[in-house]
């Protein structure tokens, strides 16, 4: 258990927020809404370089926006990554990473801890409205619900799509077979079950739905409405791939593409719901982020997707594992639009949204993430110039300037593959080779010095908390 003055600490932070906190209105703070997708590979959009997937509304988002082409998630598997973006923290910090069990199940009994501040948390004491949409995946008993972390609402599953599996065939060949019932997969609004088994093929419509109606409630009450915090975090293109009806065969690149379709569809009726509900509240401005929680699951081929010309996928932390596609738009006042190629994280997106509402992440805590309103406005550059790539709970990699060195690789997520520890570490230029081909270590001594004595201050800098996901539900 961790410190009881931990907990104290967080519930005086609430507390005392709370009481200094005037009322918001929606003309005085901008709304923020993020879009995560999942599994999502940095070669997937039309934007990012793929010939046959098309994706206009994403396209758009990035032309009249930001197009990020170093942005980096916490980690190469969901809920880390996940626990990263909400808290913009290292899981290594809150427990939310392991290498025995890579992250929560069905049977585990762990999840964020209550003494975390998410995102929703810390706006909702700013005077935010906040609503959680989609794949939560950080813990699916209540204590751990997006209800108990600062979200007024929830509507989605707990975990991946994956799971509660109770038919005997592949993912692939539930897929093909649009079987969604061959999951024991729950549907939650709040914290009851709604829907057991969900129909995951209209569960991307059904998510846009329940996102465009919070855009639209808002939008109704005018400039007496809270700001609002939409987290709207898609369960594909995670395998097993389904999409509504609409978008069966719509893609030449196949299932895998009408699923992107979709996505991209859906990130078009926030956009456009956004536009609509600010010509009503002319006073109101709102962001949006799309990314995706880790790289390509490459092993399921054509039901995978593709990371591009960078390497590996999913489950490692080479480039392909944690450099995400990512777009930054806002309406009505444009974000200072271009092609972004500063590093950013998801890590920074808690700091960046303080940042751009006036205030500072609690000083009770290490944070692991940037304000990055300074590239988003035009007036600086971005302040993150190093990127640390954990494989479970030990720090594999670690990216300084244009230069990144692997202490230690594993090749996807696959089962069976074993870990390899380099002595000199590898080393690349990912700006000279993105596609980490060609090892430079023998020639740079000096830069691999550096970069280890990055890693040992980091790691100096981590004290041990209780691991939650290796904890199970007994019986």
């Amino acid at each position: 258990m961790k410190a009881p003055s931990i907990y104290l600490s967080s519930i005086l932070f609430s507390v005392f927020t709370l009481l200094a906190a005037p009322p918001a209105k929606a003309a005085d703070k901008p709304n923020f809404i993020v879009i995560f997708a999942d599994d999502l590979g940095y070669g997937d959009l039309s934007c990012f370089g793929h010939p046959t997937i098309n994706t206009p509304n994403l396209d758009q988002m990035a032309a009249e926006g930001q197009k990020w082409t170093n942005f980096y998630v916490a980690a190469c598997v969901c809920t880390p990554s996940r626990a990263g973006l909400l808290t913009g923290r290292l899981p290594i910090r809150n427990g939310m990473c392991s290498d025995k069990r890579r992250v929560l199940f069905p049977n585990s009994a762990g999840g964020l801890p209550p003494s975390e501040i998410t995102i929703a948390k810390f706006l909702k004491q700013k005077g935010y409205q906040t609503a959680a949409i989609g794949k939560w995946h950080l813990g699916h008993l209540p204590q751990f619900l997006p209800t108990s972390h600062g979200f007024d609402s929830y509507y989605g599953i707990p975990y991946s799509n994956d799971m509660d599996r109770i038919a005997k065939k592949s993912n692939t060949q539930t897929a093909i077979d649009e079987d969604y019932k061959a999951y024991d997969l729950p549907l939650m609004r709040d914290t009851k079950i709604i829907e057991n088994p969900v129909d995951q093929r209209t569960i991307t419509k059904r998510y846009t739905e329940e996102a465009v109606k919070v855009i639209r409630q808002a939008q109704q009450k005018g400039d007496s409405a809270k700001p609002y915090f939409i987290y709207l975090a898609h369960n594909l293109p995670h395998v097993p791939l389904f999409r509504s009806e609409k978008f069966k065969d719509s893609s030449i690149a196949g299932i895998y593409g009408d699923v992107i379709a979709e996505i991209d569809w859906s990130v078009g009726q926030v956009m456009e719901a956004v536009q609509e509900a600010n010509e009503k509240s002319p006073n109101s401005q709102t962001y949006v982020i799309f990314t995706s929680d880790n790289g390509p699951w490459l092993s399921y081929k054509t039901h995978g997707g593709s990371a591009g010309l960078l390497r590996d996928g999913k489950g490692s932390t080479w480039e392909g594992g944690m450099r995400e596609p990512t777009a930054m738009w806002a309406w009505p006042k444009q974000v200072n639009s271009g092609v972004v190629q500063e590093m950013g994280s998801t890590l920074d997106l808690l700091p960046t949204f303080a940042g751009l509402i006036g205030e500072k992440v609690p000083g009770d805590r290490t944070y692991d993430g940037y304000d990055l309103s300074p590239v988003l406005l035009g007036t600086g550059p971005s302040p993150r110039k190093e990127m640390f790539y954990y494989h479970g709970a030990q720090l594999f990699a670690v990216r300084s300037g244009q230069y990144k060195a692997h202490f230690k690789t594993k090749t996807s997520y696959v089962k069976g593959q074993k870990m390899v520890e380099h002595n000199p570490p590898l080393l690349y230029h990912l700006g000279h080779d993105p596609s980490e081909k060609h090892d430079i270590a023998k020639d740079n001594a000096d830069i691999i010095e550096k970069i280890k004595q990055l890693a040992a201050d980091h790691k100096a800098g981590i004290k041990p908390v209780e691991n939650q996901l290796i904890k199970k539900i007994e019986g």
